[in-house]
């Protein structure tokens, strides 16, 4: 005759006394190792959390509720700028998108259009960036 298989369970009426030879633990499902400097938290490419306290040289003007870092440039001064000196794309010479700006420069602001809506978005958007991808200040 043949022997039954092993009980997993030890004992009948047992709890289960860890995984089969040659398998992990877990029953099935695979077990995360944490990384170098432990377990990982967020979205892949999300920017990592606010520092707690100190200087962070990465964003000197500290970060938005979000953990952006914030730009040195002011969103107010460059939209007041783009209201009134939008046709010579100054506040966009002002937030550093240079290519923009030549546009405006050539184009007067799509007469003057273009520079009128750029200037409303530049007061109005929350996520108003710099050159560098920093969210401007309000």
């Amino acid at each position: 005759m043949s022997q039954p298989p092993p009980n997993p369970y030890g004992q009948p009426g047992g709890q289960p006394q860890g995984p089969p030879p040659g398998q992990q633990p877990g029953y099935g499902y695979p077990q995360q190792q944490p990384g170098p400097a432990g377990p990982q938290y967020g979205y892949p490419g999300a920017a990592p959390p606010p520092p707690q306290m100190g200087f962070d040289p990465n964003a000197p003007h500290g970060y938005d509720p979000y953990g952006r870092p914030y730009s040195p440039k002011s969103k107010i001064v460059a939209g007041v700028l783009q209201l009134f000196i939008g046709t010579l794309g100054i506040g966009r010479f002002y937030t550093g998108h240079i290519g923009m700006a030549i546009g405006m420069l050539l184009t007067c602001g799509g007469l003057g259009i273009w520079a009128l809506i750029d200037g409303i978005m530049l007061l109005v958007k929350d996520d108003a960036t710099d050159s560098e991808g920093r969210i401007l200040r309000s």
